[in-house]
């Protein structure tokens, strides 16, 4: 297993590196590394990250083809800022399906996290919407969940997964500072 999430932690950071550069590639490697993790959080009885990633399958088609298209007149996106309301709207539905999701697993399954894996997990959902809209706001949201994911599969004993998400609130802050000046630019 270590392989596996090995190979899908070193995916992972090129990922969000390119999508800090808004280079399209983001997408489909992106894709590559949260399928390798599918398996890893299976076997690690993580399963709402694991429900997490096979969302993000979905969601990096659809980022790859919004920044392609989902411009006005179907042209690329370009950052911007997601509107307060919509926003809102968002986090109410990921608290509301964080309570739901958890005890579902806590009453179901043999999570040993379930409220904390549900949570992360519905507001991953959130900040991966975010990005593929290329809405700056996606930013903030990683840096609060990438802080709890390492804490969480630190205690898991997922360490090369828990590097990941370090690496990938590092990388928060780096795309924060880089979508700030395209966004200054426009």
């Amino acid at each position: 297993m270590h392989a596996l999430e090995l190979a899908g932690v070193v995916l992972g950071i090129i990922a969000v590196w390119l999508t800090t550069r808004q280079n399209i590639w983001c997408w489909p490697t992106g894709i590559l590394s949260v399928g390798l993790f599918v398996v890893v959080f299976h076997d690690a009885r993580l399963y709402a990250a694991m429900a997490l990633q096979l969302a993000y399958v979905a969601l990096g088609f659809y980022g790859w083809y919004a920044w392609l298209r989902g411009g006005s007149g179907h042209t690329r996106l370009t950052v911007s800022h997601v509107a307060g309301r919509l926003l809102a709207l968002l986090v109410v539905a990921a608290a509301a399906a964080a309570a739901l999701f958890g005890t579902v697993l806590a009453r179901n399954t043999d999570a040993v996290v379930p409220y904390l894996d549900s949570s992360l997990t519905s507001f991953s959902l959130v900040a991966q919407f975010l990005q593929a809209r290329k809405w700056i706001e996606n930013w903030f949201v990683w840096m609060i969940v990438d802080t709890a994911y390492v804490g969480m599969y630190l205690s898991q004993g997922l360490a090369m997964t828990a590097l990941l998400y370090g690496v990938y609130l590092g990388l928060a802050f780096v795309g924060l500072i880089a979508w700030k000046r395209s966004l200054a630019r426009v």
